[in-house]
């Protein structure tokens, strides 16, 4: 568990189960060098001797001797991979985060195609707060291809989910956290995982056991992981009954109503979001949903929001986008071109934005900028259309991100 985060005890079973299964697995691997025949026969056999004892040592649960007879092993053998999985294991089950992770480094680099070693390294790097470290390892871990059924896939994505939180990624986050809830995960961690991602709460600052606020949190968690299952109507009553019960939690309303969105309930939607900026007149994500929702409607009514949101968070890029949206579709193209341009700066693999770029480019008869952006925005559009199916651009979106670095979390 999150050393740092002792409310969130999901975290990597106890690994000395694992550790004969993984240790035969790594002995067969040709990535992990045998003794040099330059060895006397001697060393071999002190070898030979340390590792049957270190292993004996461990089966029998008498750990500090298995862990000093495993480095006598290995300063003797130090491309032995699975002694210093062994090793690693021991370490990060006593909480030795720094000696484990000098561990799995070796077993990263002897065996770097082993996905768990490198799933491993990153559980040790987050526990030492080595953010974008543990990330990067776990990703590799990932796409090097954990089974569904491992002991550590479900402990990967979830130290995923909270490196996004941490990082501030929210919406990273929430679709990991989405992804663990659909694939049937339905624990209290995951669901305060969802929760912590729709209101972006860093996990420090998550309330404590048996408060309002934990409950808050842990509650549109459980809406959101009923809603990842299929079940919307459950969901909806989870959402109804809290903000019966805690009508003045901030961020409750604006998670109502971007749930609402889901479904195209835009007059429910848009209740629960200006009940929230009743509550809060400087929700900017409230702003951007209602700016968005209300676009086609009342577009005069969506610019005053979006403007709001741009004069509270000038560095959020989605603001800057649908001002330049609003700004183009009032025919004031010079006034739309610095909010589209700013937008494609943190936005750059969205087509919708150069979709509007060059719309605004033709206006003003910059010919030639207006052919690259539309011509960006057809690679992006083929993109994306190959990866989730076709889009229609030209509207105003139907959700807004929780980030600058994602312009879009689906909804």
């Amino acid at each position: 568990m999150p050393v740092d985060h002792p409310q969130l005890n999901l975290r990597a079973r106890k690994l000395r189960p694992l550790i004969r299964i993984v240790a035969c697995l790594l002995s067969s691997w040709t990535l992990s060098p045998g003794a040099s025949f330059a060895q006397s026969k001697t060393a071999a056999q002190s070898f030979d001797s340390l590792a049957k004892k270190a292993d004996e040592a461990r089966d029998g649960d008498r750990l500090e001797e298995a862990r000093s007879l495993y480095r006598k092993a290995l300063a003797l053998k130090p491309g032995w991979t699975e002694g210093w999985w062994s090793l690693g294991t021991i370490d990060y089950d006593a909480n030795e985060y720094a000696d484990a992770e000098k561990a799995f480094q070796h077993v990263s680099a002897l065996t770097p195609k082993y996905a768990s070693a490198w799933v491993m390294l990153g559980l040790c790097q987050f526990e030492l707060n080595k953010n974008e470290q543990a990330l990067k390892s776990l990703e590799t871990g990932q796409s090097l291809g954990i089974s569904r059924n491992s002991e550590m896939y479900d402990v990967m994505f979830y130290h995923i989910g909270l490196l996004h939180l941490r990082m501030e990624k929210y919406g990273s986050a929430l679709k990991t956290f989405q992804k663990l809830a659909g694939d049937g995960m339905r624990t209290d961690e995951v669901a305060l995982g969802l929760g912590m991602s729709i209101l972006m709460v860093q996990p420090e600052a998550l309330p404590a056991e048996n408060t309002p606020g934990r409950t808050v949190i842990l509650r549109i968690g459980q809406a959101e992981a009923l809603f990842a299952g299929g079940k919307f109507d459950g969901a909806q009553e989870i959402y109804s009954k809290l903000v019966e019960d805690y009508p003045d939690y901030p961020g409750l309303h604006f998670a109502y109503g971007r749930f609402l969105l889901d479904f195209h309930k835009n007059d429910e939607a848009i209740a629960e979001l200006q009940a929230e900026l009743r509550n809060n007149p400087n929700h900017v994500l409230s702003l951007l949903e209602l700016a968005a929702t209300r676009a086609t409607e009342n577009p005069a009514e969506a610019a005053e929001y979006a403007k709001k949101a741009v004069a509270l968070a000038p560095r959020l890029p989605i603001g800057h986008y649908l001002l330049g949206q609003f700004y183009a579709d009032a025919g004031n193209a010079e006034a739309a071109l610095p909010e589209l341009e700013f937008a494609k700066r943190y936005m750059p693999d969205d087509p919708k934005v150069y979709f509007a770029l060059g719309k605004a480019y033709t206006k003003l008869g910059r010919k030639e900028e207006a052919a690259k952006a539309r011509a960006e925005f057809r690679r992006l559009q083929a993109k994306q259309e190959k990866e989730s199916g076709p889009t229609v651009y030209g509207q105003q979106p139907q959700s807004v991100p929780q980030e600058n670095e994602e312009p879009h979390v689906p909804h």
